[in-house]
């Protein structure tokens, strides 16, 4: 079985503005996260002060946690 290293960068969470207004700009894929479970990924389309917005699906600012793909 393989298994994949990710950098430290990866496994950041974007947690503030300047991350995720970063990571829109750079057209950076994230992954998206409710509790453990993997609930999305993509690039960053829009931000608002509630949601992030990710191959047309609004994600809560307050429910998930936005990380750094690959």
């Amino acid at each position: 079985m393989q298994h994949t290293q990710y950098s430290k960068r990866h496994r950041q969470s974007l947690t503030s503005y300047i991350h995720l207004y970063t990571a829109q700009m750079d057209r950076t894929s994230i992954i998206i996260f409710i509790g453990a479970e993997l609930v999305g990924s993509g690039v960053i389309e829009g931000i608002t002060e509630t949601s992030i917005k990710v191959k047309d699906e609004h994600y809560m600012r307050g429910v998930c946690e936005f990380r750094y793909g690959r």
